[in-house]
């Protein structure tokens, strides 16, 4: 396959942004390639274990979006 040069540089924010949507959706749809590291396994399991012991704790989606404000404004 033949390398893409893209003038990454000259785009704007927006149409960056379009362009990552479109890989991004793009490569979703190839399950094959798309596999997670071994690694992510472990940090699952160890975030699992966390949740059973009671060393962590899980919040819904809306909670979760009002604390990330409070903590970045």
């Amino acid at each position: 396959m033949n390398r893409i040069d893209v003038p990454i540089a000259q785009l704007s924010f927006t149409q960056k942004l379009d362009l990552m949507e479109t890989l991004w959706a793009d490569m979703a749809g190839d399950e094959i390639n798309l596999l997670s590291p071994a690694w992510h396994e472990a940090v699952l399991n160890d975030r699992e274990a966390a949740l059973n012991t009671g060393q962590a704790t899980i919040s819904d989606w809306a909670e979760a979006k009002e604390r990330i404000n409070k903590n970045v404004s």
